[in-house]
């Protein structure tokens, strides 16, 4: 089970906090709410994919790889967090962006992440239509550069694999010394999900330790029995890279996927409350298509009655607040103008 088995770049700001949210808490009339702050992590704002590329980037080092290939959608936080990876190490950086959206706004086109990745000296290029397997796009360009002389390693959409997934392995460790520290009584983790990495992690790591804490994975994308055979897949997956094949049963993966609204990448009326609410009762930032629309299902879950009034409740936040500036669009702030005097 130890993680030093494995190879790994030692780069993000660990352990992130572990916070209370009493405001919010109490704006909800309990339970005990807090926070885990992966939006903390470090390497270009953090965010949730940088544990997952200690991992992934170290495995292209190993490998003598001078490119680094990856892709996501246009306001992709992995997309950056992976550009600004291989900034730090050296390697060049190629993005394939995908068009979900259709969206002309020109901040959405090249602000928030978009601008990151340029910043950190990554080249992109997009993809447009329907139904489009973008692992398999970017492989196909892969092998163009191979074909070149290029040494390509290719890190797979929001960076789930079992090497990066190893990432959240320890992340479910580092949580659990945490409480073990603060003497706290975790009832319940809730994250948003999407790629599966972190969730798959979080499953094995929660398991191996014997945890006995409910973990569930609030979706932003696919509907619930997709997104649960994805995670359990690449839990199962994982569990056997680390050595302990067949610890993860499909009893133990749970997504709630009710508050993906019209699709990935949109944002939606509960995820801009829970957005506004972080913001304005704790300070925090959430992104609008993301980890707001694991808040909002938080949110919703409190308000209809899902854990008790003592029970504390850990929100594991992904990060992603850089894509704010590519969706100022969907904020509407004229009423917070005021005059003086």
């Amino acid at each position: 089970m130890l993680l030093s088995r494995f190879p790994r770049r030692f780069l993000a700001h660990l352990p992130t906090p572990l916070e209370p949210m009493e405001r919010l808490s109490k704006e909800l009339g309990g339970p005990n709410l807090w926070i885990k702050r992966d939006d903390c992590t470090g390497m270009s704002t953090g965010g949730n994919k940088t544990r997952k590329l200690e991992f992934l980037i170290a495995e292209a080092e190993l490998q003598k790889a001078d490119i680094v290939m990856t892709q996501g959608a246009t306001q992709s936080n992995h997309t950056r967090q992976t550009a600004a990876f291989a900034a730090k190490v050296g390697m060049q950086c190629h993005i394939l962006l995908e068009d979900r959206t259709g969206s002309n706004n020109a901040n959405y086109n090249s602000n928030g992440n978009v601008l990151l990745d340029h910043l950190h000296g990554a080249t992109t290029e997009k993809r447009r239509g329907k139904g489009l397997n973008m692992n398999a796009e970017m492989e196909a360009v892969a092998d163009k550069l191979r074909a070149q002389g290029k040494n390509v390693y290719t890190v797979p959409g929001g960076g789930s694999n079992p090497t990066g997934a190893l990432g959240y392995v320890n992340c479910a460790f580092e949580m659990l010394g945490q409480f073990n520290d603060r003497h706290l009584k975790v009832d319940h983790i809730i994250h948003a999900t999407g790629s599966a990495g972190t969730q798959a992690g979080l499953i094995v790591g929660l398991i191996a330790m014997n945890a006995q804490i409910p973990l569930l994975g609030i979706g932003t994308n696919a509907a619930q029995e997709k997104q649960e055979a994805k995670i359990f897949d690449l839990a199962q997956r994982t569990a056997e890279k680390l050595g302990c094949p067949g610890i993860v049963s499909r009893e133990d993966v749970k997504a709630n996927c009710d508050y993906v609204g019209s699709g990935y990448g949109a944002p939606s009326e509960g995820g801009q409350e829970a957005l506004k609410m972080f913001a304005e009762l704790e300070g925090i930032l959430l992104d609008p298509v993301y980890s707001a629309k694991g808040a909002a299902g938080l949110i919703d879950l409190v308000r209809k009655g899902q854990f008790k009034k003592d029970e504390n409740i850990v929100f594991l936040h992904t990060g992603g607040s850089v894509a704010l500036f590519g969706y100022d669009w969907a904020f509407n702030m004229e009423d917070r103008w005021t005059s003086a005097g």
